[in-house]
């Protein structure tokens, strides 16, 4: 959260013969390689908790300097299609990450860098490949000082009231989502009378499963939007899909209706993933100048319903509860999907684009 913003207002007024974005990209990829040797040398938790803030920095700056280029270069008719390849990749990357990884538990360094690899091959096409402008031409009003780039972490609503409605209807609805994944393990074991270890392999298989069913949501959904020509309606259509599978879930008594109701949210997480970052991307302002700054507040959207959504669930897990220690997990899942719905709903009101 304050990494990001920073990084994005710096690469706005980067200039370079490589361009804004591209020189952060490389830098980040370097930050992001050193990080995976300290993290596998690592001989004490403590530094093993620095790599990984370095790798959260590094990696971080080279991906959000990626999805910002999108921004910069990538038409308004591809949005939608991009968005849901990234989506397909998001879903895709992290299991083929922890399979490498399992293949070297053995050697911590190479548990760490044999993945890294991957990271740094995918990353250096995209610098190879990808089109950049010169920067160095570039003229800004004013100097960028320590003032003003504190200032550049907020933004007047009121001014930029469609990337306001987008930003809230991001923010309900992972704030929704958050408050179904977090218990899902606990739900899954209150619903079926187990221990929550003994519904681990469930998990795992319903995780595995529900990858093709996000695929499905992000590519179908991101290809229809751009087809059509439409993002609202898609954002509304995913929040209720995932609405929907929540309900259900909500309602179960047995596994097959808990199965149907998660990969049905899966969709939905897919769909809304990819229609939402192209919405983003439709509405984001500032665009020849600000591109980086605003891209980087948007995540704030998603990151803190993320912190700060489990710790609002326990207080409504305590409500209606029927027994001492009790939770109703039922109400928190019929709470989230009415939130994420709400998300939907908010973004309607966006009027530039369809």
């Amino acid at each position: 959260m304050i990494i990001t913003p920073i990084i994005g207002i710096l690469s706005d007024r980067t200039r370079t013969r490589l361009g804004r974005r591209r020189p952060w990209i490389i830098g980040g990829m370097l930050v992001g390689i050193g990080s995976l040797f300290v993290m596998g040398t690592a001989p004490t938790v403590l530094l093993l908790g620095a790599g990984w803030i370095l790798a959260q920095i590094g990696w971080g700056t080279a991906l959000a300097n990626i999805t910002t280029s999108m921004a910069d270069t990538l038409p308004e008719q591809q949005r939608g299609k991009v968005a849901g390849l990234v989506g397909f990749a998001t879903q895709v990357a992290p299991v083929a990450g922890v399979v490498i990884a399992g293949s070297f538990v053995a050697d911590p360094l190479l548990m760490f860098l044999i993945p890294g690899v991957a990271g740094v091959v995918f990353t250096t096409l995209f610098i190879l490949f990808s089109r950049e402008q010169d920067s160095r031409k570039m003229v800004f009003a004013e100097a960028l000082t320590f003032t003003r780039a504190l200032k550049k972490y907020i933004f007047n609503p009121l001014k930029h009231a469609d990337y306001s409605l987008m930003w809230a209807g991001r923010f309900l609805f992972y704030f929704g989502l958050t408050l179904n994944t977090t218990f899902s393990a606990f739900f899954f074991a209150s619903r079926l009378g187990v221990g929550v270890s003994e519904v681990a392999g469930v998990l795992a298989t319903l995780s595995f499963i529900g990858i093709g069913a996000t695929t499905l949501g992000a590519i179908g959904g991101g290809f229809l939007s751009d087809k059509l020509r439409r993002r609202r309606i898609f954002v509304l259509a995913a929040s209720l899909i995932f609405a929907a599978g929540v309900f259900m879930q909500a309602l179960a008594s047995d596994l097959p209706l808990l199965f149907a109701g998660s990969l049905v949210a899966s969709v939905g997480i897919g769909a809304f993933s990819a229609i939402d970052q192209a919405l983003l991307l439709d509405v984001l302002p500032d665009r020849d100048t600000d591109a980086g700054r605003f891209m980087g507040i948007a995540g704030f959207a998603t990151s803190i319903p993320q912190a700060v959504a489990p710790f609002i669930a326990p207080a409504i897990l305590v409500i209606g509860a029927t027994t001492a220690g009790g939770k109703n997990y039922s109400l928190l899942f019929w709470i989230a999907g009415f939130i994420t719905l709400l998300g939907g709903l908010v973004v309607m009101r966006i009027r530039s684009v369809r």
